[in-house]
């Protein structure tokens, strides 16, 4: 009885010490990895954040047709704007997603079909926000500061306009009219790249996924900058108000898309370079 005993509390440790022993090899093993993913996300940030003021200081600065510019204190009000902080917010975000599908292919594990949609989704949101970036910026130039009546068609539907006579004279526009047309074209844009992107990447592996989502957002993004930067210097060189606002979001949306590409390639050097600092385990030979 005493052997039978002690054979039933040797059969119930062990299981326990094997998930235990191989949870703790686990966590020793992924931390690492998730090291580098936030260093990753961290220097992404910290990219966006210094690179704010030189790219506002290029696009606004004392030239062209317009009189005066932009300086410090202008500057510093764009940082305490909390919609600045959302804009990074998002971006960083994204970065976040974006690592989640490298992380598991360093850690060498076989992500299930769901996660792959992450990727997906993420990159269908930035290429549709490149789109209405670029095409905006076109509008700017085209239609000058009314190409801000594109995002004003909620205002239309619900009769917030001045007729003259029988034509409409102008659009008394709402900063809820605004964002909720601001949200339906984007939302609109990123249903349609995400169902393009899905179905040329259904057949892909994990590796070839991420692949073909960092290629088409470097693609997309520096397509857009080739439209975004020309339409920025027309319409500074115009007496434009609004326009360049338009334009320079234009190159803003993709300098971040952009520098985002990057993050998981850098996440991968952070990766080998840690693989080849680590020792080699010594070999035990059995004599």
């Amino acid at each position: 009885m005493e052997n039978l005993a002690s054979r039933e509390t040797r059969f119930s440790k062990k299981p326990r010490t094997d998930l235990a022993g191989a949870t703790c090899n686990f966590m020793a093993k992924s931390m690492p990895m998730k090291r580098w993913a936030v260093l990753t996300v961290l220097l992404y940030a910290l990219a966006l954040l210094v690179l704010t003021a030189p790219a506002v200081l290029l696009a606004f600065g004392n030239w062209g047709k317009t009189n005066g510019g932009i300086g410090p204190h202008e500057i510093v009000e764009l940082y305490t704007n909390w919609g600045y902080w959302l804009w990074l917010g998002i971006l960083v975000g994204g970065q976040i997603l974006l690592l989640l599908l490298p992380i598991n292919i360093a850690e060498r594990r076989l992500p299930a079909r769901r996660p792959l949609k992450i990727p997906v989704i993420v990159t269908g949101f930035f290429l549709a926000n490149l789109l209405i970036a670029g095409i905006f910026s076109l509008l700017c130039v085209a239609f000058k500061d009314n190409a801000f009546y594109a995002f004003c068609f909620v205002d239309l539907l619900c009769g917030h306009v001045s007729r003259n006579g029988d034509q409409i004279a102008e659009i008394q526009t709402t900063n809820w009219g605004t964002v909720s047309s601001a949200v339906i074209i984007l939302l609109v844009f990123w249903i349609l790249w995400g169902l393009i992107f899905r179905r040329f990447a259904k057949s892909d592996d994990e590796s070839s996924l991420m692949k073909r989502a960092t290629r088409w957002l470097i693609r997309g993004s520096i397509l857009e900058l080739i439209i975004a930067v020309p339409s920025h210097v027309i319409v500074r060189r115009r007496d434009d108000c609004c326009a360049p606002a338009g334009t320079f979001w234009g190159i803003a949306t993709g300098l971040s898309v952009m520098l985002l590409c990057f993050g998981p390639g850098v996440y991968f050097l952070f990766v080998e370079r840690c693989r080849k600092l680590k020792p080699k385990p010594a070999d035990k030979n059995i004599e």
